[in-house]
């Protein structure tokens, strides 16, 4: 039987709460009753629309050992089950992090980046479960109650973590990466992405470089070689508690070099120069993009102590997260339709990539290569430049048929040839039937938007209309 996650007395020492009833031994930790399982304690967090409080009996009904509540709503909840009451709920789930974090003995990585941070995360998870125990954030619980909520959940057991940090305003990431306190921190890129809200790409990337501010002495900081910014970036390394800053990417003076890379259209294979030493492996996922990610993920392993050939050679198995490039075949025998789900996010470099994997995934007889595309949000004044940036891309990547929707869609929508304009709508709920109705056996569809555009609803209609049996 494995030790428990936490007691009652590790909880208490690490919030300093007030412990109503008495808290059994407790085996994860929950936001959410919909997900919990027996044995979790329940933190009751406060949101825009929902108060975590309301769902504090629901929780208990579901088997919750305990649940962290507000001070003040602990008389009105007693009756539930053993509650844990602080002044402050995120604050006292914060400090059940930190405690987790200041009791374990693993070696710990932080990913941040505009583009490519939950897949290279979850890259990470998986080359190096494989060498030893390792526990990783899940989704892209990346924020001020993700990243604290990942730490809690993390047993006192395990050997490595891997943290994914994230920001959408200045002054967001510095403190997750000081509640991390990461042996190794890596950038994957930086690009325009939430430019809303700052005045500049460079401000991104320094508010990116903050992750380097966590990092414990003498630990270490990856940075893509080939990124514009790179200079910037390494001078916050050089001047946080980094000893040693490894680079990645073409740029003959990376670290780890891409020597070359042949993209297929379902993995590819790629040779690098590892600190002088030649690797080559196979990537499970498709794109240019993901195989110059790989090269960071070696930057990592070999940071952390592990086993770099080993994680190579894993590499086989990383394929892209569902919403993030996930790879779905609809319809008949014979009669196929290929789905890239992208449907997650989105952002200039991340569908320059997406289209990218598009030219090269092969059509059926008579197939057409589709893109539907919904607005990217949070790119402030130039986003309708930004989206008809795209329109030189949707000619050069092969997409013989356009769909869009969204206001800043409607840019882009008026700069591509007319011959490859399918539809244009306001929203997605719009676009769906005229999209649906395009689509026939043999296509190859890439879906991908912010996820405020709401693609993910087109990606269910388009697989119930041509599930196997359905076609």
């Amino acid at each position: 039987m494995s030790a428990p996650l936490w007691t009652q007395q590790s909880l208490q020492k690490a919030t300093g709460g007030r412990v109503h009833g008495a808290i059994g031994l407790v085996a994860g930790v929950s936001i959410d009753t919909r997900t919990l399982a027996a044995g979790d304690v329940f933190v009751a967090l406060e949101g825009d629309k929902s108060d975590g409080h309301e769902y504090v009996r629901l929780a208990f009904e579901k088997g919750a050992a305990a649940a962290l509540v507000r001070t003040d709503r602990a008389e009105d909840l007693a009756d539930a089950g053993p509650l844990l009451a602080v002044p402050d709920v995120l604050e006292g789930l914060c400090q059940i992090g930190r405690a987790a974090r200041a009791r374990s003995q693993a070696k710990i990585a932080a990913v941040t980046g505009s583009v490519g941070k939950t897949g290279t995360k979850e890259a990470l998870r998986l080359v190096l479960s494989q060498q030893a125990k390792t526990h990783a954030s899940v989704a892209s619980y990346n924020n001020h109650f993700g990243v604290p909520l990942t730490l809690a959940r993390m047993a006192e057991s395990a050997e490595f973590g891997v943290f994914e940090i994230g920001m959408n305003h200045a002054g967001e990431i510095a403190p997750l990466a000081a509640m991390v306190k990461p042996h190794v921190a890596l950038i994957t890129t930086v690009e325009a992405v939430h430019i809303e809200f700052f005045p500049s790409v460079e401000a991104i990337a320094d508010e990116k470089s903050a992750i380097f501010s966590g990092l414990l002495p003498g630990g270490t900081a990856v940075i893509n070689r080939d990124n514009p910014h790179f200079e910037r970036m390494q001078a916050a390394a050089k001047a946080s508690p980094a000893g040693r800053i490894v680079s990645f990417g073409s740029h003959h003076t990376a670290d780890i070099r891409l020597v070359d890379v042949v993209l297929l259209p379902e993995s590819s294979v790629v040779k690098v120069e590892c600190f002088g030493r030649q690797i080559t492996y196979r990537l499970g996922s498709p794109g240019r993009h993901i195989a110059m990610n790989s090269l960071g993920i070696l930057g990592v392993v070999d940071a952390l102590g592990a086993d770099v050939s080993q994680a190579a050679e894993a590499m086989d198995q990383v394929t892209p997260p569902s919403g993030r490039g996930a790879r779905v075949m609809l319809g008949e025998a014979g009669q196929d339709i290929t789905l890239l789900d992208e449907s997650y996010n989105a952002n200039p470099a991340a569908v320059r990539a997406a289209l990218a994997v598009l030219a090269t995934t092969p059509v059926g007889d008579k197939g057409r290569r589709i893109a539907v595309l919904g607005d990217m949000r949070e790119l402030g004044e130039h986003a309708d430049a930004l989206h008809a940036g795209l329109a030189p891309d949707i000619v050069t990547q092969k997409v013989d048929l356009l769909f869009a929707c969204g206001p800043h869609m409607k840019a882009l929508w008026n700069e591509v040839p007319e011959a490859l304009r399918g539809a244009w709508a306001p929203d997605s709920a719009s676009l769906e039937s005229l999209f649906l109705d395009a689509v026939h056996p043999g296509d190859t569809v890439m879906i991908k938007g912010s996820l405020g555009s709401r693609m993910g609803p087109l990606v269910a209609a388009l697989k119930a209309k041509f599930a196997k049996g359905n076609a």
